[in-house]
């Protein structure tokens, strides 16, 4: 289909978001074209602003426009324990929860050999060096049961667990509401390995 050299522009833009396709990619195209320019430069200046502004925390690597991050500058967080993820996102899914009050280091990203990923391109390094000091009691590990995130935890549990330290993980399971006899075979062996006891 023909578009304008502009148009066309920005709908490719758009298609290099994640899970955009051409059709969706195509209508924001065209919903920008119908906002206010008000808007538009308001949405333009959000863009590079975040881009400008939003850095990793030099102590635990979330993004944020404060360095060190809100979370790491927060003197109620429980220093003993630190709850090692992914990435920003699953820092953010962890605080909705309101349940953790610890600390937070993130890897930026999952070893992966098949993504030419390996330990020395994240901060696994930075990691060690942060629970060398021994105020870290206890290491959570929040990460995802995925092939890349069952490597991640063995490979993180191997360095760590010389340094005397409580090494846990994330219990996962079904989910609230779900049905047994929908679950697939490795989430239902997961609840099982998750299981506690009936209090």
């Amino acid at each position: 289909m023909f578009y304008t050299q502009p148009l066309a522009k920005l709908i490719d833009e758009f298609q290099k978001f994640p899970g955009v396709g051409p059709k969706s990619a195509q209508r924001m195209a065209f919903f920008v074209l119908n906002l206010p320019y008000n808007e538009v430069t308001s949405l333009a200046r959000s863009i590079v602003e975040c881009k400008e502004k939003v850095k990793p925390c030099q102590n635990c690597f979330y993004l944020s426009a404060l360095n060190p991050c809100e979370i790491c500058a927060n003197l109620r967080r429980e220093v003993k324990s630190l709850c090692v993820v992914a990435d920003s996102k699953d820092v953010i899914a962890l605080e909705k929860t309101r349940e953790f009050r610890g600390l937070y280091h993130v890897l930026n990203g999952l070893i992966s050999p098949l993504a030419n990923i390996g330990p020395e391109n994240l901060k696994i390094h930075e990691l060690i060096n942060r629970v060398s000091n021994g105020s870290v009691e206890e290491i959570i590990l929040a990460i995802n049961p995925t092939i890349e995130g069952d490597t991640t935890v063995l490979y993180l549990n191997k360095l760590l667990k010389h340094l005397n330290l409580k090494i846990t993980r994330i219990a996962f399971g079904l989910p609230v509401g779900s049905d047994l006899e929908l679950a697939d075979d490795i989430t239902l062996v997961r609840a099982l390995e998750g299981r506690r006891e009936v209090v």
